[in-house]
């Protein structure tokens, strides 16, 4: 297995963090994809995570909800 970059490391705590809790803010979700994007380029593992959170958010796992 390859070893997750530093911002995917961190995009994986915080889309643990959204299931653990079963809901997400839009602040939240926003901090997501600015992480993801933030040295410029979206890796296997962040495009990865970041399909998984969405689908989680689309079927309801994990509820978007108002700060």
């Amino acid at each position: 297995m390859h070893k997750l970059s530093p911002s995917a490391a961190k995009l994986n705590t915080m889309i643990k963090a959204a299931i653990a809790d079963e809901k997400i803010t839009p602040e939240e979700r926003e901090q997501i994809m600015m992480l993801a994007d933030e040295d410029g380029i979206i890796d296997a593992h962040e495009k990865a995570l970041l399909g998984q959170l969405q689908e989680l958010i689309e079927n309801g796992s994990i509820k978007l909800v108002k700060a």
